[in-house]
């Protein structure tokens, strides 16, 4: 216990080199927290976009490009798929439930996707959890009713009622708008963290309506040209739909009905797993994923190395120092062990600061992070594999230590009370 006092004393005489190299460490061990939480959040949300379903089905291509249009709004379809397919599949008798999904448009940067009540009725994400209207309702009969996620709605400071022109194409940019025909807004969706929150829905009426008038992917003109009145009066049962989902009555079905659908003849389809092909995506991923933790396990090794720095500068100036010590009965190893309780005392305190900084960080943009990115980062105790973490850092330390202590454990006590000029 008196080595400890001492090392704690020792450390208080050099109290600003003591906490400039805590205050790294801290920042060291944050940041290598934070990559962690929002590595693992990252994934859970990730794995969160969608749940429930059984199977996504659309044109044969690759199963991440059909998981990233569908689910992600990110990228195109290769192919559309007929609506009759899409119909004989839903009537199966497996089938408990099909949402159709048409893509193609979007909104000042944000996709809009077609589909049906169904949506409303059976999309799930996270642990199963029900898409949610904050404010209005769902899309109804007329075709020109939008509902939108929230983080369409936030970022482009839209309320119930505004009309708003969608364009043809997903670019940021169109040069192409249909003017003619204005949607109104009638619903905005809770937050859910998902692409939900980045999409403006309308109902596959809507979308057919948009293009009735269009020939060979060019709107029509002059006498060509169909109304919103007169579009709401013609038959807009689609023709073709980019995806959908489905969910079935029974768990043991999906393989068999994978296969049915994969070998389909009518027309060249792909049915996928939900979980399989987001597993496969996020495999993807995994380089950056590592690559950050790598980085900042650096940044750790860094202010340790800056500890041991400090520790071993210190070491000159303290030879008289350790020769006192010597002196009054002191033996090598408790001078060796008192270096040792230095390094490991900086390193705690640098992880208890560390883990206060991270808290303290995680209150304050907690809102700020899932508002803007979807990721809900909890103030929870570190989970066993942080504890594990820290372990190693502060294990690390204690090795490092032992490099001054071996050189304090070396040096003569003739060494320490000589004069070198």
């Amino acid at each position: 216990m008196y080595l400890l006092r001492l090392a704690l004393a020792s450390l208080g005489n050099r109290r600003f080199t003591a906490l400039l190299t805590v205050f790294a460490i801290a920042l060291s061990v944050c940041l290598l927290l934070a990559v962690e939480r929002v590595r693992s959040e990252a994934r859970a949300s990730f794995a969160n976009t969608i749940s429930g379903t059984d199977l996504i089905v659309g044109a044969r291509s690759g199963s991440v490009n059909l998981l990233l249009y569908s689910v992600f709004r990110i990228g195109n379809a290769t192919n559309n798929i007929r609506w009759d397919s899409f119909e004989r599949f839903a009537e199966h008798r497996q089938v408990k439930w099909a949402i159709p999904i048409s893509l193609g448009d979007s909104h000042r940067g944000y996709r809009v996707m077609g589909t049906s009540q169904a949506y409303f009725e059976h999309f799930r994400y996270a642990r199963s959890q029900p898409l949610k209207i904050e404010q209005g309702r769902p899309f109804a009969s007329d075709p020109f009713e939008v509902v939108l996620g929230a983080e369409v709605a936030r970022a482009l400071d839209y309320s119930l009622g505004e009309e708003l022109v969608l364009a043809h194409g997903v670019a940021t940019i169109s040069l192409v708008k249909h003017d003619d025909k204005p949607f109104t807004v009638v619903g905005i969706l809770e937050r859910t963290g998902t692409p939900v929150d980045r999409t403006l829905h309308i109902s596959l009426g809507g979308m057919e309506a948009l293009h009735v008038d269009w020939q060979n992917g060019m709107p029509a003109r002059g006498a060509g040209v169909v109304s919103a009145e007169q579009a709401r009066n013609m038959d807009l049962q689609p023709k073709q739909i980019t995806a959908f989902l489905l969910g079935l009555n029974s768990k043991i079905a999906t393989f068999s009905l994978q296969r049915e659908i994969n070998e389909f003849r009518g027309e060249p389809l792909l049915a996928i797993l939900p979980g399989v092909a987001l597993q496969e995506l996020w495999s993807l991923m995994g380089t950056a994923e590592k690559a950050l933790f790598v980085v900042s396990l650096f940044v750790v090794l860094t202010g340790l190395i800056g500890m041991l720095t400090a520790i071993l500068t210190s070491l000159n100036e303290r030879r008289r120092e350790m020769a006192i010590l010597r002196s009054v009965g002191a033996r090598p190893w408790h001078i060796a062990g008192l270096l040792i309780l230095e390094a490991f005392a900086l390193a705690l305190a640098g992880v208890l600061l560390g883990l206060l900084l991270l808290y303290l960080g995680i209150a304050g943009a907690q809102s700020h992070v899932q508002a803007n990115y979807g990721l809900y980062l909890p103030l929870d105790l570190p989970t066993a594999y942080e504890w594990t973490l820290l372990g190693a850092i502060l294990s690390a330390a204690l090795l490092m230590g032992c490099v001054p202590a071996w050189r304090a454990y070396r040096q003569s006590l003739a060494d320490g009370l000589s004069i070198r000029l």
